[in-house]
C-alpha cells in the first residue's frame, strides 16, 4: 500500500482536494494516483435506440442520434483526461514527485475496489459537480465510498487551509479507538495538535473516555489534551469547530448503533454536511 487514490469529478472541490491530497502524500512519503470515472453512459458512446423507436421511425434519425451519443462520450472522455491533466500538474507543484492518472468506464465503486489493496486510503471532495445546485446534501458517490471502502476516507471542503489544529470527536466505539489507533502509527499527526472531545451528559465518564484516547496518543509521541462537553453531539462539535480555529476534523464512520451501521453514522452524515473543514472517517 503505497499510494494515495484520489477521486476527482471536475467540481468546485477538486482543487481544493488536490492540495489536500498533496499535504497527505507528503506527510506520508507516498504516490497518488488520481482517478475519474465516466459512468455508464457519458462513457458508453453509440448505444441501440431501435427499441425506443417503433414503426415510423427514420434510419437517418437513428444514426443522427447513434452520432451524437458517440460525440456526448468522446467529449466526456476529453473532459476526464483534462480533468486528470489538471490534477497532475496541482499535485506535482505541491511536491508530490510520483502520480498517476486513470480515466476508467462503469461503476465508481467497482473501480475503487479494484484498487483497494493497494492504497493507503482515499481522498474525494464532499460534494460532486452539482455542489452549487445541490448545497445542503453530500455527494452521492460519497456516501457510496464511506460505506464500502476499508481505507480511510479524507472528505476536503471546498478551501484549502493549512492543517495545524485537529478536533477528533470520540465516542469511545471500535471505529473511534480503530481512529485513535490508525492515529497514533501514523506520520501524518506527529506535529499537529490534536484535542480529543468526548461529548456525553456524564462528565465522569466523558473524562475518562477521552482520556483513555489520549494516553494512546501520548505513547506515541502525538501532542494531545482531552475536552468534554455535553449537548447534542452535532451541535456541540459544529460550535466548537466553527469558533475555536480546528482545521480538520476526524471521526470513526460508524457509532454504536446498529441502525446507524446501515448508513454512515447519523452524526458522522451531519457534519461532513454542515462543518466548513475537511473530515478524515475511519471505520
Amino acid at each position: 500500500m503505497d499510494k494515495i487514490l484520489t477521486l476527482l469529478d471536475g467540481s468546485v472541490y477538486s482543487e481544493s482536494l488536490c492540495h489536500y491530497t498533496a499535504w497527505i502524500a507528503r506527510k506520508l512519503n507516498t504516490g497518488v494516483e488520481a482517478m475519474h470515472v465516466l459512468g455508464r453512459r457519458e462513457g458508453a458512446g453509440s448505444t441501440d435506440l431501435s427499441g425506443s423507436l417503433r414503426l415510423g421511425a427514420r434510419t437517418a434519425l437513428l444514426q443522427e442520434l447513434s452520432q451524437l451519443d458517440e460525440q456526448h462520450a468522446k467529449l466526456a472522455r476529453e473532459k476526464g483526461y483534462a480533468i486528470l491533466e489538471d490534477a497532475k500538474a496541482i499535485l506535482q507543484a505541491d511536491g508530490v514527485e510520483q502520480v498517476s492518472t486513470r480515466l476508467r468506464n462503469g461503476d465508481l465503486l467497482d473501480a475503487v475496489r479494484e484498487l483497494e489493496g493497494d492504497i493507503r486510503a482515499i481522498t474525494i471532495g464532499k460534494r460532486g459537480e452539482g455542489a452549487d445546485f445541490a448545497s445542503g446534501h453530500l455527494g452521492s458517490n460519497l456516501e457510496r465510498i464511506v460505506r464500502s471502502s476499508k481505507v480511510p476516507v479524507f472528505v476536503a471542503s471546498r478551501e484549502y487551509r493549512p492543517i495545524a489544529k485537529v478536533l477528533i470527536a470520540y465516542d469511545g466505539s471500535a471505529s473511534a479507538k480503530a481512529a485513535i489507533q490508525r492515529m497514533a502509527t501514523s506520520p501524518v499527526f506527529g506535529d499537529l495538535d490534536v484535542r480529543v472531545l468526548c461529548v456525553g451528559p456524564d462528565e465522569a465518564e466523558a473524562w475518562a473516555t477521552a482520556e483513555e484516547a489520549v494516553a494512546r496518543l501520548k505513547e506515541a509521541n502525538v501532542t494531545a489534551s482531552p475536552r468534554i462537553a455535553s449537548g447534542e453531539p452535532e451541535q456541540v462539535l459544529e460550535k466548537i469547530v466553527a469558533e475555536e480555529g480546528f482545521d480538520l476534523l476526524v471521526m470513526g464512520a460508524y457509532g454504536h448503533s446498529r441502525i446507524r451501521s446501515l448508513i454512515i453514522g447519523s452524526t458522522t452524515t451531519a457534519m461532513i454536511r454542515s462543518v466548513k473543514i475537511p473530515v478524515l472517517l475511519f471505520r
